[in-house]
C-alpha cells in the first residue's frame, strides 16, 4: 500500500488553507526569526522546540492584533447592540491552528516552518489544551465565540481564568488518577492582561435601608483583573474578544484590620481571595454546593456587568445625559445570554446596580432586566439543578438575597392573582423551596428574570415545557424557544479533517465553510464513484494516522482495517457506558463461543473523564480497562476485537480520534441527553452513527432519514411508560441469557481475578436501582449492533451511507444555531461584511 501524504504535503494541495505566496512566505520567516531571535537573547543560546511554538505563535499573534484593534475601532464607530455570553467554562483547546485556519495563514506558516527545517504538527503538539471546561456546555461556548466572529457579531465572551483548567487523567492499574492541569506553567500567548479594567467585587458584609437608598456595607474586597485573548471570524477581518477575570486580593487585603505584627499572615492571607479563580470545578451535570462555587459564581458575574455598564455609558451613541443615568436604551445596546444558571446571579445583580447604585425605580429596572437577559437550560437531570441554601447567601450576597426575595413575592403575587387558591402551584412555581434547608432554585430564578428560555435540541425543549419548567410555560408560553445546538464547522472539519475537506472542496468548491447547509450539494453524487473512493481513502488515511498515534503514545497496536468503534463524552450513568461494556463482553463470549466463525473485526475505543468524587463513573473507567486487559491478552480473540480506553480525553484528541471513527456511539436514555455536540461531529467526520432518540440524536435522523443511521431502544414515551410500570431489572436478567452471562461474569470476578469482588457496586446498581434502565435496551442495542456488522461488510454501501450523512450534516453549524439567536433572541442581524485588513485604509 502506498504511503499515505503526511499532513504537511497534504496542506500544499488545498487551498481553502490560503495561498502561501512567496511573500507571505517571507514575512512570516522573517517575524518568526524575530520572535526567536527576542526569546534567545533572554536566555540560552540553544532553542528548544519550545522556543520555536512560542516563536511561531507570537508570529501568527501579530497578524491577529491590526484585525483585533481594527474590529473594536469598529465597534466604538458604529455602537451596535452587543452580545455578552456568560458561561462558567469555555473550553477552547488549542488556539495556534484555528488561528492560522481563521486568517488564512496555514500553507504559508507551514512553508515558512518547513524552509526553516522544522515540522509545523510538531510544534502544534507543544500547545497545552485551554481546558477551562468540563464538556459540552463549555465547548459549545467555545463554537459559539468562533460562529459570533464569523458572522460579524458584536460579541463578548465573559468568564474565570481558571488557573488549573480540567484534570489530566491518567489511568494507573486501571483506574483514573487526576492531576492539576497547570496549563499557564509556561504563559499564554494568546492572552493580553488588562490592569487598567481591574474591577471591585464585593462579598459578605451588611445591609443598611437608610432614606437615600439601600447600602451593602463592611464587605470584603476582591480585585478582578481581566484577561483578552482574541477571537477571529473566519477569513472576514473580524476579531473578537474573550474576557476572562482573574482574582487579585487588593494591596491592604487584612493589613487595615487590627492585627498588629501580623503582617506576614496578611500578606500570606491573600490567597484566600485569589483562590477564586484557581480552579475549575469538574462536575458535569452534577450540582456540588460549595461556597467556593458560589463565589466564582458572582465573581463573573459582577466583574462583568460592572465592565458592560461602563461600556455602555461611553459608547459614541447613548443618552444624550452628560453622566448618563438614562437606562432606557439599556436593553436594546446590550444582550446577556446565561450559559445555563451558574451565571444566574446576574439577574439580581443588575438589579441591584439599577436600584441601589443608578437610583432607577423598581418596576423600570425589573423591566430591563427582562429584556437585557436570556436564559438556555442544558440539562433536565435534577441533580444537575443549582439549589442554593438561603444560609450561604445571608451570609455571603446579603443584598442579592433581599432582592431574590422580592423578585419572588412580586412573582408569586402575579401567579396568585391569575391561579387563586392554588397554593400548590405557588409552591412549585416559588423561587425559594421550603424545607429543612431552605434553597433558591436559581433555574425558577433564570426563567422570571429573562425574556427568552431556550434548550438545546427539538426533544429537549419539549421536555422542558412539558415537564421541568411546565407551570412557567403555562404562564408565558411565548417565552420559550428551541435552538438545536451545533459545531464550528472550521474546527471540526477543516481543521481536524483536512483530507475530507479537500475532497468536499474538489466537488462543491469552499463555499459550505461558512454556510454548511451547502453540504447538501453532495447528495446527487451519493453515488459518483471517485467521490466513494476518497471519502474510503481519507477515512483509511486518518485510521492509519490514528493507529501510528496510539502506539506512539500508548504503546497499543491495533488493526486499522478494524472498525474504529467510538464512544467518547464524559463518563455518566446516563450516557450509559455500560450498555456499550454489555455488547463488548457480549461479542467477546460469542469468539469465545465459535472461534472459527468470520466476525467483523472491531477496535472499541472509549474515553472520558469522572468528576473526581463520583465513585460510579470511577467504577466503570475501571470496568472498561479491566475488560480490555482480558480481551486484548486472550489469544483466540487475536485481533477480532480490541478494546482501548482512551486516556484523557480533551479537545486536542478528540481532534485526532473523531476524524478516523467508523461508528459513532451516542446511546443515553431517551430523554437524559438534553443535545450533545460529539454526535454531530463524528457526523461531520464521515462516521456513521448508532444511537437512541434523545437529543439532537432525532434532528440528525431527521435530516439524514432514520434508515442512514442505526437507531435503537426505547423512546421517551417507551421511557415514561416503564417508568410507570416499574422497571424491573431482573425480568432482563432472567429472560436474556446472553444478558445474563454478561452480568454474572462481571459480578464473579472473571473481569478482576485479583479481587472478585471489585464490581459488586456496578451489578448491584443495575441489578436493583439503575436510575437509566441500561437492561431495559440491550437486546435492542445488541441487535442493532448486528445490523452495524451486516453493514460494514459491504464497504460501498457504507461509504455511500457515510456520504449520506456528512451531506445531510449542514444544520448543526453553530453558525445556523447563533444565527437563530441573533434573530430570535437578541434581536441583531448576523452580517457578511468584511472589515477591511490592518494593510488597507478603513474605507
Amino acid at each position: 500500500m502506498a504511503k499515505p501524504l503526511t499532513d504537511s504535503e497534504k496542506r500544499k494541495q488545498i487551498s481553502v488553507r490560503g495561498i502561501a505566496g512567496l511573500g507571505d512566505v517571507a514575512e512570516v520567516r522573517k517575524s518568526f526569526n524575530r520572535h526567536l531571535h527576542f526569546t534567545l537573547v533572554k536566555g540560552c543560546n540553544v532553542a528548544t522546540p519550545r522556543d520555536y511554538f512560542f516563536a511561531l505563535a507570537h508570529t501568527v499573534r501579530d497578524h491577529l492584533v491590526g484585525r483585533w484593534i481594527r474590529t473594536q475601532q469598529h465597534y466604538y464607530e458604529r455602537d451596535p447592540k452587543r452580545i455578552y455570553y456568560l458561561s462558567l467554562e469555555f473550553y477552547m483547546g488549542r488556539t495556534l491552528q484555528n488561528t492560522m485556519v481563521n486568517l488564512g495563514l496555514q500553507n504559508a506558516c507551514d512553508e515558512a516552518i518547513y524552509q526553516l527545517g522544522l515540522d509545523l504538527e510538531e510544534l502544534e503538539e507543544i500547545e497545552e489544551d485551554a481546558g477551562l471546561g468540563n464538556g459540552g456546555l463549555g465547548r459549545l461556548a467555545a463554537c459559539f465565540l468562533d460562529s459570533m466572529a464569523t458572522l460579524g457579531l458584536a460579541a463578548y465572551g465573559y468568564g474565570i481564568r481558571y488557573e488549573f483548567g480540567i484534570f489530566n487523567q491518567k489511568i494507573v492499574n486501571g483506574w483514573q488518577v487526576e492531576e492539576a492541569d497547570d496549563w499557564l506553567r509556561y504563559g499564554n500567548p494568546w492572552e493580553k492582561a488588562r490592569p487598567e479594567y481591574m474591577l471591585p467585587v464585593h462579598f459578605y458584609g451588611r445591609v443598611e435601608h437608610t432614606p437615600e437608598g439601600v447600602r451593602w456595607l463592611d464587605t470584603q474586597v476582591v480585585l478582578a483583573m481581566p484577561y483578552d485573548t482574541p477571537v477571529p471570524g473566519y477569513r472576514n477581518n473580524t476579531v473578537n474578544t474573550m474576557r476572562l477575570w482573574s482574582a487579585k486580593a487588593p494591596n491592604d487585603f487584612k493589613l487595615h484590620d487590627f492585627n498588629v505584627g501580623g503582617y506576614i499572615e496578611a500578606v500570606l492571607d491573600r490567597n484566600l481571595a485569589e483562590n477564586i479563580s484557581r480552579v475549575l470545578y469538574p462536575n458535569d451535570n452534577f450540582f456540588e454546593g460549595k461556597e467556593l462555587r458560589l463565589k466564582q459564581e458572582y465573581f463573573v458575574v459582577a466583574a462583568t456587568l460592572q465592565d458592560i455598564i461602563r461600556r455602555f455609558k461611553s459608547s459614541k451613541f447613548g443618552c444624550r445625559d452628560p453622566v448618563r443615568t438614562c437606562f432606557e436604551t439599556f436593553p436594546d445596546k446590550v444582550a446577556i445570554q446565561l450559559n445555563d444558571t451558574h451565571p444566574a446571579l446576574a439577574i439580581p445583580e443588575l438589579m441591584r446596580i439599577l436600584v441601589d447604585v443608578e437610583k432607577v425605580d423598581w418596576d423600570k429596572a425589573w423591566e430591563i432586566t427582562k429584556k437585557t437577559c436570556a436564559y438556555t437550560n442544558h440539562t433536565v437531570l435534577p441533580e444537575a439543578l443549582e439549589r442554593w441554601p438561603v444560609s450561604m447567601f445571608e451570609k455571603l450576597l446579603p443584598r442579592h438575597l433581599e432582592i431574590i426575595y422580592a423578585i419572588n413575592q412580586r412573582h408569586l403575587d402575579h401567579v396568585a392573582s391569575l391561579f387563586p387558591g392554588d397554593v400548590d402551584r405557588l409552591r412549585r412555581m416559588s423561587v425559594i423551596e421550603e424545607g429543612d434547608c431552605k434553597r433558591i432554585n436559581m433555574a425558577h430564578l433564570c426563567v422570571i428574570g429573562s425574556h427568552a428560555v431556550n434548550g438545546v435540541a427539538r426533544i429537549h425543549s419539549e421536555i422542558v415545557k412539558q415537564s421541568v419548567f411546565k407551570d412557567f410555560y403555562e404562564l408565558e408560553p411565548e417565552k420559550f424557544q428551541n435552538k438545536t445546538n451545533g459545531i464550528t464547522p472550521r474546527r471540526w472539519l477543516l481543521l481536524c479533517n483536512p483530507g475530507l475537506a479537500d475532497t468536499i472542496v474538489e466537488k462543491i468548491g469552499e463555499g459550505f465553510l461558512t454556510d454548511l447547509s451547502q453540504l447538501k450539494k453532495l447528495l446527487p453524487l451519493v453515488n459518483d464513484e471517485a467521490l466513494i473512493r476518497d471519502v474510503a481513502k481519507v477515512k483509511q488515511e486518518n485510521k492509519l494516522k490514528f493507529s501510528a498515534f496510539l502506539e506512539k503514545e500508548y504503546k497499543v497496536k491495533i488493526n486499522p482495517s478494524s472498525m474504529f468503534d467510538v464512544h467518547v463524552k464524559r463518563i455518566h450513568e446516563y450516557k450509559r457506558q455500560l450498555l456499550n461494556c454489555l455488547h463488548i463482553i457480549t461479542l467477546y463470549n460469542r469468539i469465545k463461543k465459535d472461534p472459527t466463525k468470520a466476525f467483523v473485526p472491531r477496535t472499541v475505543m472509549i474515553g472520558g473523564k469522572a468528576a473526581p468524587g463520583y465513585h460510579m463513573a470511577k467504577m466503570i473507567i475501571k470496568l472498561v480497562t479491566s475488560i480490555g486487559n482480558v480481551v486484548n491478552h486472550d489469544p483466540v480473540v487475536s485481533d477480532r476485537l480490541k478494546v482501548i480506553f482512551l486516556e484523557n480525553y480533551r479537545v486536542s484528541l478528540a481532534e485526532k480520534v473523531i476524524p478516523a471513527a467508523d461508528l459513532s456511539q451516542q446511546i443515553s436514555t431517551a430523554g437524559t441527553e438534553a443535545s450533545g455536540t460529539g454526535n454531530m461531529k463524528f457526523m461531520l467526520n464521515g462516521a456513521l452513527t448508532i444511537g437512541t432518540m434523545d437529543g439532537a440524536n432525532v434532528e440528525m435522523a431527521e435530516e439524514a432519514g432514520a434508515e442512514n443511521l442505526f437507531i435503537f431502544g426505547m423512546r421517551v414515551e417507551d421511557v415514561e411508560a416503564l417508568d410507570r410500570k416499574g422497571y424491573n431489572a431482573r425480568e432482563y436478567y432472567d429472560r436474556l441469557p446472553e444478558l445474563k452471562q454478561a452480568v454474572d461474569q462481571i459480578s464473579s470476578g472473571f473481569f478482576s481475578p485479583k479481587d472478585p469482588d471489585c464490581f459488586r457496586d456496578i451489578v448491584n446498581m443495575l441489578l436493583n436501582h439503575d436510575r437509566f434502565k441500561v437492561f431495559a435496551d440491550y437486546e435492542a442495542y445488541v441487535a442493532c449492533q448486528a445490523q452495524v456488522d451486516q453493514l460494514y461488510r459491504n464497504p460501498r454501501e457504507w461509504t455511500k451511507k457515510v456520504i449520506r450523512n456528512i451531506a445531510c450534516s449542514g444544520k448543526f453549524s453553530s453558525d445556523r444555531t447563533i444565527t437563530e439567536y441573533a434573530r430570535d433572541i437578541w434581536g441583531v442581524e448576523p452580517s457578511d461584511l468584511q472589515i477591511p485588513p490592518p494593510n488597507l485604509p478603513k474605507d
